[in-house]
């Protein structure tokens, strides 16, 4: 609403389309978006309209215009026309006969003097009653929509500090003073927002509109100083949901309103709080009720959701939070703390089935932390800390492979990660994983294939092959020569690095003399 000036009535455009316009008998417009008002231009002869209630219908013919009677003040009706004329076949009393005599030579006039900037619009819709208004607004939108509405100024400057401020000075003696309003963004609001000055309580209004209309009509609202609209908006969008995109666009609509006496804040401490709860301690409750979960499908779920919303969130803070990365951190180590004394356990004679049970759930909480610390880029340091576990790896070797199986997943994993680039340990680290369980992942490496759905073979092989080939030639020679001789004993039943060997292999026996030829 970039200019508006109050003058005397001037003009809309020479012909005036008809479109389907709906009022209630409250006088609430529904005016048609721009899409249809354009639809309407291409079809001329294809229009309608409806009300609700007691509302008048309209209906238009060649050979018949039909008019609904003048309703009260507090409730204009809608035309298709700019002036009322008499209908052909209708008897008119003699004051309706010099009234519309009179309103129809007003119309010729303001036809003949035209505004040159109402001309150039593609559309015009006329609403009200010119007969039994003492104001007319035009609207002029962006869309070449011009909308004159003839109302009534009582009702408007008593709901609207704009209109009160444009029809205060100098117009209280004009026959129809006319206040014009240029570029309107959203003319169809505009004239939704008009209608709402016209109804007791606007909040019942807007109870089948969806979110999005209503945080139009409370921007239009705000312009026209129409602050009982904006407080009904507000009083709606406190009490919705807020779907999807919904909420930024319903936050950054009523921030700005803070400065004002609004009381927005009941709608803000839907999205912020004043309690001062620390996010970590709160990450960290849902981490260890996580953590500590026996039912096997809520733990999965959840931790899926944990996951993919951790994941989300690093995307906007750049996996940056050393908050956080303590956190992660301090629940590895309290399930590397718990797993410790169930190997013990399990490695002794007649340990109960349970302790095999609650191996496998922290070897699947490790495994979710991985992912995590992955996610996050952080993960380098569980590298160092899952090859530290010597005591744990020797004590690998005496249980059931049964029991044991899954925590060569997390082997598997780091493998992996070191392959793909997820993690960047150093050299010493790198030899120390492979010194420290690459054998007791091969010796589980039956029981992977066969129990573990998740356990993608030609992935893990990949992994443990690119991490030998980052060590210096002789720690690969040493490492590959023990693989070969696994290999030739359990075939199928261990890794296959034959592609890590076949590198190995031309560093050792062909770049040499590629190099001395060259």
């Amino acid at each position: 609403m970039e200019e508006s000036r109050p003058r005397r009535a001037q003009p809309a455009p020479a012909r005036i389309r008809p479109v389907p316009i709906a009022v209630t008998p409250e006088g609430f417009w529904c005016c048609p978006s721009p899409a249809a008002l354009h639809k309407s231009l291409k079809n001329p002869h294809h229009h309608h309209g409806h009300a609700g209630g007691n509302s008048h219908s309209h209906s238009h013919s060649k050979q018949q215009r039909k008019i609904p009677s003048a309703p009260p003040s507090v409730a204009p009706s809608v035309q298709n026309a700019p002036s009322v004329t008499g209908e052909p076949g209708r008897r008119e009393a003699p004051d309706e006969q010099n009234a519309a005599a009179a309103e129809t030579a007003a119309d010729k006039r303001q036809e003949q003097a035209g505004d040159a900037e109402a001309q150039q619009h593609k559309i015009c819709v006329g609403f009200g009653q010119p007969e039994t208004s003492d104001l007319t607004v035009m609207l002029y939108g962006k869309e070449g929509i011009a909308v004159r509405m003839s109302v009534h100024r009582d009702v408007l400057c008593g709901s609207s500090a704009f209109f009160t401020e444009k029809l205060s000075d100098g117009h209280v003696g004009s026959p129809v003073p006319c206040v014009e309003i240029h570029d309107c963004d959203d003319a169809e609001i505009y004239v939704e927002t008009v209608g709402l000055m016209y109804c007791d309580e606007a909040k019942h209004k807007l109870l089948k509109q969806n979110v999005s209309r209503v945080l139009r009509i409370m921007k239009v609202a705000e312009l026209l100083g129409f602050h009982a609209c904006v407080k009904s908006c507000l009083d709606y969008l406190e009490a919705v949901p807020w779907v999807g995109e919904e909420e930024d666009s319903v936050v950054s609509s009523i921030r700005h309103l803070q400065s004002k006496s609004y009381g927005v804040s009941p709608l803000l401490k839907r999205v912020t709080s004043d309690t001062p709860y620390s996010p970590t301690d709160t990450l960290s409750h849902i981490m260890e009720m996580v953590l500590k979960s026996n039912d096997d499908r809520g733990r999965r779920e959840m931790k899926a959701l944990v996951l993919n919303l951790l994941k989300d969130s690093s995307r906007c803070t750049d996996g940056t939070s050393d908050i956080c990365s303590e956190l992660f951190y301090g629940s590895c180590r309290g399930c590397l703390e718990r797993l410790q004394p169930l190997f013990v356990e399990a490695s002794e004679a007649g340990f109960p089935s349970q302790v095999t049970r609650q191996i496998t759930l922290e070897t699947d909480n490790i495994l979710w932390l991985v992912e995590i610390l992955v996610n996050q880029r952080i993960c380098d340091d569980f590298v160092v800390m899952w090859a530290s576990q010597s005591e744990l790896a020797s004590l690998h070797a005496k249980l059931p492979i049964a029991s044991r199986h899954t925590v060569s997943s997390i082997t598997a994993r780091l493998f992996v990660g070191i392959g793909r680039g997820e993690m960047l340990p150093s050299k010493d680290t790198r030899l120390l994983l492979l010194q420290v369980w690459l054998q007791a992942l091969i010796d589980d490496y039956s029981w992977l294939q066969c129990s573990c759905r998740s356990f993608d073979r030609k992935l893990v092989e990949e992994g443990i092959g690119q991490t030998i080939l980052t060590l210096p030639l002789e720690d690969q020679r040493s490492i590959l020569l023990s693989w070969l001789g696994r290999f030739l004993k359990l075939g199928d039943n261990c890794p296959n690095l034959q592609r890590a060997f076949e590198v190995w292999w031309r560093r050792t026996f062909v770049r040499p003399y590629v190099n001395q030829a060259r």
